[in-house]
């Protein structure tokens, strides 16, 4: 049975806006039907509305994303194909979610997976260190955070938000991550690919981005997404790399990459293309720390497989999808 967990809404109803006020209604006829278990006939009373009434507001709280699911009953299935990659790779951390067939969305239930464990660091009273990097599936992750007050936390970015331009990608994490919890903020300072080795080089010597580089590698726990490497892949639809870029690291024979970092089907970094102009913090080879790869899709799953392969990562979270395409 799954337990949904309700969004709190502190305003009084008066003064309210009419949206406003159904939205709180909504949320409390779920609490009534989800947490205290009361029938749409019961919940109807207590309301004072409809039955019919009372149907239409659990489903907008459902659909406002009013309530949110953490499944209690473990999946058997999930659990070998975790229990197998774990194994298989030496994972310090290893979840499978079940894939919905249907939507062909793999963010959301990837990320709730996810959320559970960036919860359990960011609930700590113990000042602590948390770097991630960026993307559509961390994003998902961080929507699934609850509001809380953790000053003493540091969240810290190791990929920047710029394309070398200065578009400003739509995916960014930490600074949203901030404004729900509270904790410090530190984003790197630099786009995600310079135009150029030097002026890589000079950006790196920044006291502001050796400050933030200081800190991701003191991190307790790094969140990172894994993309594959193809045309309109995240980085290259993003604006992060150009037509010829992405074109160069197809042709180096790159499969995947993480934080702007391209790696080949064994999971070896490249040493040309882009690589030589990635502004993010750099990845440690073999990973000696927590790296969580959140990632998920038949599409990504030989990005996975490669990025297990190099030991780029010493934890995942992924859907059943990518799991059985990787075991297989």
């Amino acid at each position: 049975m799954g337990q949904p967990f309700l969004e709190q809404r502190d305003a009084s109803k008066a003064g309210l806006p009419l949206r406003a006020r159904k939205l709180d209604l909504a949320a409390r006829a779920a609490w009534l039907y989800y947490i205290a278990g009361n029938t749409q006939e019961e919940i109807a009373a207590k309301l004072n509305v409809s039955r019919q009434a009372a149907q239409r507001l659990v489903a907008l709280a459902v659909s406002e994303k009013l309530i949110k699911f953490r499944l209690d009953h473990p999946l058997s299935e999930c659990i070998a194909l975790a229990e197998s990659l774990r194994d298989r790779f030496g994972l310090s951390l290893c979840e499978v979610v079940p894939t919905d067939a249907g939507s062909g969305d793999t963010f959301n239930g990837i990320g709730v997976c996810a959320a559970t464990h960036l919860e359990a660091y960011l609930l700590a009273k113990t000042p602590t260190i948390l770097a991630l990097s960026s993307g559509r599936t961390l994003r998902a992750m961080v929507e699934q955070i609850p509001s809380m007050n953790q000053p003493q936390h540091k969240i810290v970015s190791i990929i920047g938000n710029m394309s070398h331009c200065g578009r400003a990608g739509r995916h960014e994490v930490v600074m949203h991550l901030s404004d729900r919890v509270g904790s410090q903020a530190y984003p790197v300072p630099t786009p995600v690919v310079a135009t150029s080795i030097e002026e890589r080089e000079l950006l790196q010597t920044q006291r502001s981005f050796i400050a933030v580089k200081t800190l991701a590698e003191q991190a307790k726990a790094t969140f990172v997404g894994i993309s594959h490497i193809a045309w309109n892949a995240p980085l290259h639809q993003d604006g992060f790399i150009n037509d010829d870029e992405v074109a160069e690291l197809i042709e180096l024979g790159a499969v995947g990459e993480i934080a702007g970092w391209a790696y080949d089907r064994y999971g070896v970094l490249l040493q040309q293309g882009t690589n030589s102009r990635v502004a993010s913090v750099a990845l440690e080879q073999p990973a000696h720390r927590l790296i969580i790869g959140v990632a998920g899709g038949v599409k990504k799953a030989e990005a996975i497989l490669a990025a297990l392969h190099g030991k780029l990562i010493t934890g995942l979270i992924t859907d059943e999808a990518a799991a059985q395409a990787i075991i297989g």
